[in-house]
C-alpha cells in the first residue's frame, strides 16, 4: 500500500534562511517600526537578494505574520515555565507572575512593542494576534487550572484572553505615550488584567495541595 503524504519540514538550510529574515525584521521593527518595512529593507539588512525574502514571504503582511508567530513562542514560553507552587497564597499571586513574565519579554523585544502594542493598522497581523491570544489564553486558563480550583466559566467568552487584550490596551497606550511600557502603566495594566479577571475569579480560590500534571 502506498505510504501517506506527510508535510515536510523545510530543509536546515531554508530554516537558517528564514531565521536571517525574521532576525533582520525584527532589527527593523525595533528602529523603524512598521512604516520602515519593506522586502527590499530586509534583503538588504539581511544581505540578501530580494528573490530569497521573496521565496519565503510574499508580502511584508505575510513576513510580520511569520514574526507574530515567533514573538508569540515566547510567551507561550513564558505560560509554560514552571512556577513555584508553594509560593502562591492566592491567584492574583500567579496572575502577577505571567503577567511580569510576559512585560519582561515586551522590555527585552522592542519589535513585540511595535507588532503588538503599536498602533500600525494592518489587519492581518492584527487577527493573527487574536488568534494567538485565543491560544495564550487557553493556556493561561490551564496554568491557574494547575493550581487552583477554577468555578465554571462561560463558553461563549475566553476570559482569560480578553483579560491579557485588556492588559495589553494599557500597554499600548504607554508604548504610543512614552515608547515604552513605564512601570507606572505597567502596574495599571495588571490591574486591569487582574480587574477583569475578578468578575470570574473569587478573591479566595481553593488552592489545590499539589499542582495537576500538564497534559
Amino acid at each position: 500500500m502506498p505510504r501517506p503524504a506527510t508535510a515536510r519540514k523545510p530543509r536546515a538550510s531554508s530554516q537558517a534562511r528564514i531565521a536571517v529574515i525574521l532576525a533582520a525584521a525584527r532589527e527593523l521593527l525595533a528602529e523603524q517600526g512598521v512604516a520602515g518595512l519593506s522586502i527590499y529593507s530586509v534583503a538588504e539588512r539581511a544581505a540578501i537578494p530580494p528573490s530569497s525574502v521573496y521565496h519565503f514571504f510574499a508580502s511584508v503582511p505575510a513576513l510580520l505574520e511569520a514574526l507574530t508567530a515567533d514573538i508569540h513562542a515566547a510567551f507561550r514560553a513564558s505560560l509554560q515555565a514552571p512556577v513555584a507552587h508553594a509560593e502562591l497564597d492566592a491567584w492574583r499571586d500567579l496572575s502577577r507572575i505571567v503577567e511580569r513574565r510576559m512585560l519582561a519579554i515586551y522590555a527585552e523585544d522592542a519589535a513585540a512593542r511595535q507588532l503588538i502594542l503599536a498602533q500600525h493598522g494592518l489587519a492581518e497581523v492584527t487577527q493573527a494576534d487574536r488568534q494567538h491570544d485565543i491560544e495564550l489564553g487557553q493556556l493561561m486558563q490551564a496554568l491557574f487550572q494547575r493550581h487552583f480550583v477554577l468555578p465554571p466559566l462561560p463558553e461563549d467568552v475566553d476570559v482569560f484572553a480578553l483579560a491579557m487584550e485588556l492588559g495589553d490596551r494599557v500597554y499600548a497606550r504607554s508604548v504610543q505615550l512614552h515608547g515604552q511600557i513605564s512601570p507606572r502603566l505597567a502596574e495599571e495594566g495588571m490591574r486591569v488584567f487582574d480587574a477583569y479577571l475578578g468578575l470570574y475569579l473569587p478573591p479566595c480560590l481553593p488552592k489545590r495541595a499539589q499542582p495537576l500534571l500538564p497534559d
